[in-house]
Formats: C-alpha cells, sequence, structure tokens
C-alpha cells in the first residue's frame, strides 16, 4: 500500500510538473487595436541647414509591448507622420522618452502579464512563466528589494537584443539620429558595436544611435533602484557629436543632476535631449535656468504617455530654444514636439 502511495504521489507530481512545462511553452497572441495617430503638439522655429529635435511623446499600453513588431508599428507611425509633416532630414535628432526600453521585458509573455492590474502582479506573472532565467537572476540581484531587481534581470539578454534591433532600425530605415529613451539592464555596455550586459547592477542607460543605425559611443548610465524604480543622478553627462551638435543626454527629469554632473573633457553640451517616465515634472523656471546657465542652445524633455499597469498620465512635454521654453499640450493622445534649431 505505502510503494502504491508513493507511486501515485510521484505521478501526480510529474503530471502537475508536465502540466507547468506545458504551460510555460504557451504563449498565445491575441488581437489588439492599437492607436496609431498622433498630433504635432508643438513646432517652433523655421526649417534651416542646422536640422532638428523631433521629441516623440508615444501613448504606450502593456499589450503593445506584446511583440517586438508591434510597438515598431506604433513607433514607425509616429516617424511616418513627422516625415509626412516635413520633420525629418539628414541633421534630426528624435528623443524617445525614458524607460521606453524596460517594458521590452513584456514581449512575448503570457496574456495575462498584460491583463495585469499592477506591475507588482504583472512581474510575477513574468517570474512564473520564466522560472528558471528568473531563479539564474535571483543568484545575480542585489542585496536591496531582490525580488524586484531579480525581475529586471530575467530577460535582460533578450531586451538588450531587443533594443538593438528595434531602435538601431529605426534609426536607419528613417535616417537619423535616435535617441532611444531608455533601458533598464545589469552592466551595459557597447562592445564590437553591439549592447551587451553583464552581472553587476542595474543601470538605467541610454544609448544613441546614428543614421547607420549603429550605437554612438557608450550608454548614458545611471544607477537604478529597483525597489522604488528611481534613477540616481549622473556624476558625468557623456557628449556625443551629433548632425545637429554637440548632444547630451540627461535620464530622471531631475534638472538638479545637470548642476551636479560634468561633461568627460569640460566640452561643452550645445543640444540637451531629457528622456522621462510618466511621472516626472520640471519646474519651467528652473528648466530655463539651468540650460541658460550651461549654455545649452535647445533641449528637449519628452515623456512616455499612456498606461503601463497602475501607472498612468498624460504628461506635458517642455521645449527649450535659445533663453525660452515652451510647454506641449495637455489633451491625450502621442505627441511630436519638433524644434526647429
Amino acid at each position: 500500500m505505502r510503494l502504491l502511495i508513493t507511486l501515485l504521489l510521484a505521478l501526480a507530481l510529474l503530471t502537475a510538473l508536465g502540466s507547468y512545462a506545458h504551460w510555460i511553452e504557451q504563449r498565445p497572441s491575441s488581437h489588439y487595436l492599437s492607436d496609431l495617430r498622433s498630433q504635432v503638439a508643438l513646432d517652433i522655429g523655421e526649417p534651416g541647414p542646422r536640422g532638428n529635435l523631433l521629441g516623440i511623446q508615444p501613448e504606450l499600453f502593456a499589450a503593445d509591448y506584446q511583440s517586438l513588431a508591434r510597438l515598431r508599428l506604433k513607433l514607425a507611425a509616429y516617424l511616418d507622420h513627422a516625415r509626412d509633416q516635413g520633420m525629418l532630414n539628414e541633421r534630426t535628432v528624435v528623443v524617445l522618452p525614458e524607460h521606453i526600453g524596460t517594458w521590452l521585458l513584456a514581449v512575448g509573455e503570457k496574456e495575462e502579464l498584460y491583463r495585469a492590474a499592477e506591475r507588482r502582479q504583472a512581474m510575477h506573472w513574468l517570474a512564473a512563466s520564466n522560472p528558471l532565467d528568473f531563479l539564474a537572476a535571483l543568484l545575480s540581484a542585489g542585496s536591496d528589494a531582490r525580488l524586484d531587481d531579480a525581475m529586471l534581470r530575467t530577460k535582460a539578454k533578450a531586451m538588450a537584443r531587443d533594443y538593438q534591433a528595434l531602435f538601431g532600425d529605426l534609426a536607419r530605415d528613417y535616417q537619423i539620429t535616435l535617441v532611444a529613451g531608455s533601458i533598464v539592464l545589469p552592466e551595459p555596455r557597447v562592445e564590437r558595436g553591439r549592447l551587451e550586459i553583464g552581472r553587476g547592477p542595474l543601470y538605467n542607460a541610454s544609448l544613441v544611435f546614428d543614421r547607420a543605425g549603429n550605437p554612438l559611443g557608450q550608454p548614458q548610465r545611471y544607477a537604478f533602484s529597483a525597489g522604488a524604480l528611481t534613477t540616481e543622478a549622473a556624476d558625468a553627462v557623456q557628449v556625443l557629436d551629433t548632425p545637429a551638435g554637440r548632444l547630451g543626454v540627461l535620464l530622471g527629469g531631475e534638472m538638479h543632476q545637470l548642476r551636479q554632473a560634468h561633461t568627460g573633457n569640460g566640452e561643452t553640451i550645445e543640444l540637451l535631449a531629457i528622456p522621462s517616465d510618466l511621472d516626472s515634472q520640471t519646474d519651467d523656471a528652473l528648466f530655463n535656468q539651468r540650460l541658460q546657465n550651461h549654455g545649452v542652445r535647445a533641449g528637449l524633455q519628452v515623456h512616455l504617455r499612456g498606461r503601463l499597469w497602475e501607472r498612468n498620465g498624460q504628461p506635458q512635454a517642455l521645449a527649450f530654444d535659445s533663453g525660452r521654453s515652451e510647454r506641449g499640450a495637455s489633451e491625450h493622445g502621442a505627441q511630436l514636439i519638433n524644434l526647429w534649431l
């Protein structure tokens, strides 16, 4: 009798494990109607030979990250609209918002993840459907907010690959310089033209792609707190040469970071891109003062819009040009923010 009970328990366990393994392998794709429209919220200045800064404030939802193709379709629709408006040329620098790459962790996941009411619940589904990768990530996770840290590492290698494929291809296909928002990865770096990851601390990192779709320099990295989802101030701001001028990228939406940071070789930042998240806000007067004090000629702060689980908002963009700033419209929906240089 004892042997029979043992065999029945073993059979039940094997059946449960088999059902779980089968569930993990299932990745059904649901139909989703995405709004591809965008409006021109700001168009400052007149076209000229110096190019332009073009900010895109996409309105994104969790289901937009179901596949890389779906996300590309939406971003390409915004760029198509900009091209139709005459806003793309060989000197255009396009700026995308903060964390647009972070949520690539949701690509190819279970339907339950996209339908979750809260981010933490969605991350539990992520761990459940990627158990081996999650356990491996847990070994590399930091001591602070260990589970949150591990969840952000679970698909880091695939995220880095998808980030470069998506934004590098968009830069090449539209012949633009592209500030690809940001992505949270462990020790991101560029080696032989590829975005690679390590096993060390998490960083909120932004990469800029040139008109050929290749990375410009190394990622601009900021230490990142997984538990609070916050970006810490950077010690230095990288300056990149672009067709429109010397460009700096500032993450986190906090203007005091510009005062604390320095450029690598005392270089002057002519253009400043400030990719920001759903809930970051900047004081207009402080924005003007900081940029003028640092000799910045023009700058754009663009935000992620839409709803990603419980986090949602429709923040306004902020454009700076020769000592004055102007906010974008507050209407819902995706927006284009154009600043002729």
